[in-house]
């Protein structure tokens, strides 16, 4: 009896103790499990998969448990009733790791799963495309990209960013595309520079290239200075019509900030110069079209004051009178109509001294070429014979 209770004991302290080994999380999990958090500080969006799933897989790398997520370590039969114990303890807490780090606009895409391989399958196979399509943008951004008013450090800065994150999608961009971008970017105070680049048989790694842009912009930035400080270019500046280069910024839009906001107004003695003079008594600051004296006399010159104010005079002669039309012309002299007939309509002429004469007779009359007499004779086909009409003298 004392035997049995003895073996009996034995193999509940071996259950137990084998269950207690069972239990036991492994160091290098329990440190993953205890730090993803500050390992891995930016919980996954749409926009940062990639550079999520480097990260996640390079921490459950380092500390042996990569199998899990892809799969390589699969699920023991559950007959192995200590080995399926075991996996299943590392993969659920390697599960909870995962959700840990996941936001919550895509946690319920994978809050059903039960192994760490599903939901990163599902994440990779739902994210993947959405990832594509961000690596094309980036690219597009970058074939676009242009120095517009920034320094070359900030104008490099924003290509490597774009470079980086491509690389974190990914893909992957040859280093001759990225000093192509570079270069097409440029102003053109560097076509002189970019041509360099491109006539040089010997390639050039984006380290020199980076130092060469740095190196020309100081020149550049040299050389404008010493060109703004000759006399020369300061006169010619001076000289600049400054209220037209305003207007035209302007016109470019109500937000728009031109690129050089710092412009130095001209001198007074230039803005003066442009203001007009008024002929007629030498007031400067307006024009004769808002003179309120253009017609007072007592400004005028004074010889001839009366040249200023001539009046048309009107006076009776036989000439022909032709309107504007080619039709049809005016006379008051009836012997210039051939066989004139009463006029039946009620029609009258307006002259331009406010007279409405009415017309008397219509008749066909022959207009005289130029330094010709007036030919009174009947000619039905010649072309001048045009339609006439009288009116009273």
């Amino acid at each position: 009896m004392t035997e049995l209770g003895s073996t009996t004991s034995q193999r509940t302290n071996a259950s137990t103790s084998d269950v207690a080994t069972e239990l036991t999380i492994p160091p290098s999990l329990k440190f993953l499990v205890s730090n993803i958090k500050n390992l891995v500080p930016t919980q996954l969006i749409l926009e940062n998969y990639a550079i999520w799933r480097l990260q996640l897989f390079q921490h459950f790398s380092a500390n042996g448990f990569e199998d899990h997520l892809t799969g390589t370590d699969s699920r023991p039969p559950s007959s192995a009733v200590s080995e399926f114990k075991t996996w299943t303890l590392v993969d659920q807490n390697l599960v909870s790791a995962l959700l840990s780090t996941i936001s919550p606009s895509i946690l319920p895409y994978v809050i059903s799963l039960g192994t760490a391989h599903d939901v990163w399958l599902t994440l990779e196979r739902r994210l993947q495309p959405t990832n594509r399509s961000r690596v094309i943008q980036l690219k597009n951004e970058l074939h676009q990209i242009q120095m517009c008013d920034h320094t070359m450090r900030q104008y490099l800065d924003q290509i490597k960013i774009l470079v980086d994150n491509i690389t974190a999608a990914g893909s992957t961009i040859d280093t001759e595309d990225i000093i192509l971008y570079i270069l097409n970017g440029l102003p053109a105070a560097y076509n002189a520079f970019t041509t360099a680049i491109r006539a040089s048989l010997q390639p050039i790694s984006l380290d020199d290239l980076y130092s060469l842009l740095c190196s020309e912009e100081i020149n550049l930035q040299h050389r404008q200075l010493k060109e703004t400080s000759n006399p020369e270019v300061l006169a010619m500046l001076s000289n600049r019509n400054y209220s037209g280069q305003w207007k035209s910024n302007k016109q470019r839009g109500k937000n728009h900030i031109p690129c050089n906001q710092q412009q130095a107004e001209p001198p007074s003695a230039a803005k003066t110069s442009m203001r007009p003079s008024y002929q007629i008594y030498g007031k400067t600051g307006h024009t004769t079209l808002n003179c309120w004296h253009c017609c007072n006399l007592n400004y005028a010159p004074p010889s001839n004051p009366k040249a200023l104010t001539v009046q048309q005079q009107f006076s009776s002669m036989n000439d022909w009178i032709v309107d504007s039309g080619v039709s049809s012309h005016l006379t008051e002299d009836i012997s210039n109509l051939q066989q004139p007939l009463p006029y039946p309509g009620s029609d009258t002429v307006s002259l331009v001294n406010g007279l409405n004469l009415p017309i008397q007779n219509s008749g066909q009359g022959i207009l005289p070429l130029p330094e010709s007499n007036r030919s009174t004779s009947q000619s039905n086909t010649s072309p001048w014979s045009q339609t006439q009409w009288s009116i009273p003298p």
